[in-house]
């Protein structure tokens, strides 16, 4: 099960009954009655007999404006298009969900597991496969009208992953992003530690590439205005690091088992960091290359 919730109240069901009587699943103030009563939310006209049954919390308290279908509800209806393209319909002209639709589920079963990388590729997201993308190369008449989940302004993004049959020391992995997630790659980072490589931890007012979250921030820049491009490497990009990222984890997480010695941890995201660090500049090199020469100022001349 996923939740699917962009910075909008979105839980779509409540059962009033459980959260006042066994409270097996739901909870709630313990007013809230009172309160839906001195303030006319009368609930028959939301799904609801009475204020004992089930109820539909986001019509009660939650918003449907303008702003929401410019900038919330694309996002859900992006992420709910991604993890259950087969057992709902979300394009054309019998679609169940469009992106401005205020029905669109708060949770789903996905059609398939979801993994990390399926987290982070959401979490990039900026309509691409749609007529949204706002880096197609075609005027669709509705490019770009809607916001991205990938935004320039993102400063950090993580994903926590709970693995299931670890030692709880190490169960946890905290996989760390900076900047437009469009463009930046994660890094997994063991969580039952002190502190972290300076390459993450040690970040600086001034730009530096020294640091992954400025490399991070120069990566998206160059790479922005010459997306066709540079993509390319971008996603080769991210796929080496989870790549590399995983077998790092894998290879430390056997060390572990067999020694019982938890602290390797530190010694892993070492290595995690200087793998991210590498792979990173890598990237900026090519990336700035890409982008020097298609530079507006650029010319050609034969010399023959």
């Amino acid at each position: 099960m996923v939740v699917i919730n962009p910075n909008q109240f979105g839980t779509d069901a409540f059962d009033l009954d459980d959260a006042f009587g066994g409270q097996m699943a739901h909870l709630c103030s313990a007013d809230l009655r009172e309160f839906i009563a001195d303030n006319c939310l009368d609930m028959q006209q939301y799904g609801a007999d009475d204020q004992a049954g089930i109820c539909n919390p986001r019509e009660i308290f939650g918003s449907h404006t303008d702003m929401d279908h410019i900038y919330n509800t694309p996002r859900a209806w992006f992420m709910g298009r991604y993890l259950t393209p087969f057992s709902h319909k979300w394009e054309g002209p019998d679609a169940e969900f469009t992106p401005e639709s205020d029905s669109i589920p708060w949770s789903f079963v996905p059609d398939r597991k979801v993994s990390v990388e399926d987290v982070k590729y959401m979490l990039s997201g900026h309509y691409q496969g749609t007529p949204y993308d706002p880096y197609i190369s075609r005027d669709t008449g509705v490019r770009g009208i809607y916001r991205p989940i990938g935004i320039n302004r993102t400063g950090v993004t993580t994903v926590c992953q709970i693995r299931p049959g670890m030692p709880e020391a190490i169960r946890g992995i905290e996989w760390v992003c900076f900047g437009s997630t469009t463009f930046s790659a994660m890094v997994p980072v063991y969580t039952n530690v002190d502190d972290l490589p300076a390459y993450l931890s040690e970040v600086t007012l001034n730009t530096s590439t020294d640091n992954l979250y400025w490399a991070s921030r120069l990566l998206g820049a160059l790479a922005d205005p010459y997306y066709g491009a540079c993509i390319q490497n971008i996603e080769r990009y991210h796929l080496a690091t989870a790549v590399k990222g995983r077998q790092i984890v894998r290879e430390y997480d056997r060390k572990m088992l067999e020694t019982g010695d938890l602290s390797l941890s530190a010694e892993a995201n070492d290595k995690l960091c200087a793998m991210m660090r590498d792979l990173t500049t890598d990237a900026l090199n090519k990336i700035l290359r890409t982008s020097s020469e298609k530079m507006k100022n650029g010319y050609d001349r034969a010399d023959n």
